[in-house]
């Protein structure tokens, strides 16, 4: 598998955003999310770090 759990870095710290994301697409100023479910969220802001290996996207406001 390679999904990936979608968390936002607010005030130094990780909140869980979306959990088993297999689609992550920027869309000008948002980034669109899908997860193995069908489950969708855009977000306003940019990606601030992937990790492959820990399955892990951070996300952060603008």
């Amino acid at each position: 598998m390679c999904e990936a759990n979608a968390y936002i870095l607010e005030d130094g710290e990780e909140k869980l955003y979306l959990e088993n994301v297999d689609i992550l697409k920027p869309e000008g100023e948002k980034i669109y999310l899908r997860n193995l479910f069908g489950e969708q969220k855009e977000f306003e802001g940019k990606i601030k770090e992937i990790s492959l290996i820990k399955h892990k996207i951070i996300l952060e406001k603008k």
